[in-house]
């Protein structure tokens, strides 16, 4: 009998790795390893003023209307918050907290698909990265014009974050070229460079490539100066400075790397920071995941035969650091995930996310990230 237990389970243990073996050796997917130089194991950069559970001091803000409130824009002159949300609507929530509507949110101008960047302009109008269509304009409510949808021959594939400078020359990344949104996580897990950083001149019609190779190219932010833009790579956990201007013009250097999580969007405040917007932490599972290709090529098939596989997603957040990269606070939680972004208006710090319904607020008077933190 004790031998017939033993036969059993060395069944239960043999019969699962069979199963996935065959799976593993039928799929077609090819993962790739990560850059030789990329560290997968260190510690993260430190960070001197941290909250780490800012779940439980935070607000909800349009719960129930604002469907993944993914990109910020805040227009000052008129108090209104935009987003754009999963349902294909840009929203307002109205911040003035001496109107009546203070938080109200509202239906501003339907674009479709899933808007993800978005950008104000000088003139008042709204730039919006659409990852299905590309690069849009709305100049008045309601009314919407394709920019641009393709540069070098070859289609956007997940138009994702924007800028837009005081004349009007607008700046965004393509996150892959090869997988749509939908399948966002196939370009994760495949792991090579299929990001674009590209430009849209108004003035002459014409979509430049920047830069290639880039590992999901994400949000990016001008910097106040206007001489550079930063952008994201969220695979890598970093975010690089392209040279738009100056004797540095065109040239690509290092701005922050071994972030503490995965970066989304990145917002510039005005007031000498940037808010970088970590999707989910560093964790140990995720190291192992992106430094093993062949373990994320059983992940993806697994999936594929509807084998449900945990995200494993904790510790998302919002991070602000200098203009020279320099981290200042980490606004997070373990209990966080698919943060998008984070954007500060007066004392306030909003939170973006891919899946809530709803967005965070952080009242910072209040709760403001502390060097002792538990």
């Amino acid at each position: 009998m004790a031998n017939f237990h033993w036969y059993l389970l060395l069944l239960l243990l043999i019969i699962p790795i069979l199963i996935s073996s065959f799976i593993y050796q039928l799929d077609t997917f090819d993962a790739a390893p990560l850059p030789n130089d990329h560290d997968y194991f260190s510690e993260t950069i430190s960070v001197p003023k941290r909250h780490n559970h800012v779940l439980s001091v935070s607000e909800r803000v349009g719960e129930g209307l604002l469907f993944g409130p993914e990109d910020l824009a805040y227009d000052a002159d008129r108090g209104l918050l935009f987003t754009g949300c999963d349902d294909g609507w840009i929203k307002t929530v109205n911040l003035r907290d001496d109107d009546d509507d203070y938080l109200k949110v509202e239906n501003w101008t339907f674009v479709g698909g899933r808007p993800l960047g978005l950008a104000l302009a000088k003139d008042g109008s709204l730039v919006v990265a659409e990852p299905y269509q590309g690069l849009l304009l709305i100049r008045e409510r309601g009314k919407v014009e394709l920019l641009t949808e393709s540069a070098e021959g070859l289609r956007f594939g997940l138009t994702d974050g924007v800028d837009v400078t005081l004349d009007g020359k607008i700046y965004f990344t393509d996150a892959s070229y090869k997988y749509p949104l939908k399948d966002y996580m196939l370009d994760v897990m495949e792991a090579r460079p299929h990001g674009r950083l590209l430009s849209y001149d108004p003035k002459t019609n014409q979509t430049l490539v920047l830069a290639l190779d880039l590992y999901f190219a994400n949000g990016l932010a001008l910097s106040p100066d206007e001489h550079a833009i930063v952008f994201c790579e969220t695979l890598l956990r970093q975010c690089k400075k392209y040279h738009i201007k100056d004797e540095k013009k065109g040239t690509i250097e290092l701005f922050i790397q071994n972030l503490p999580g995965f970066p989304d969007n990145i917002r510039y405040d005005r007031e000498g920071h940037y808010w970088i917007g970590l999707t989910a932490g560093k964790t140990r599972l995720w190291d192992l995941i992106f430094k093993y290709p062949f373990i994320r090529k059983l992940l993806v098939a697994l999936e594929k035969y509807n084998v449900k596989i945990p995200n494993g997603m904790v510790n998302g957040g919002v991070l602000s650091v200098d203009l020279d990269g320099r981290p200042v606070s980490l606004y997070s939680d373990k209990g966080l995930y698919h943060v998008t972004g984070g954007l500060k208006v007066g004392k306030y710090l909003y939170q973006g996310s891919l899946t809530k319904p709803y967005l965070n607020r952080i009242d910072l008077n209040k709760h403001a990230a502390q060097a002792k933190y538990e």
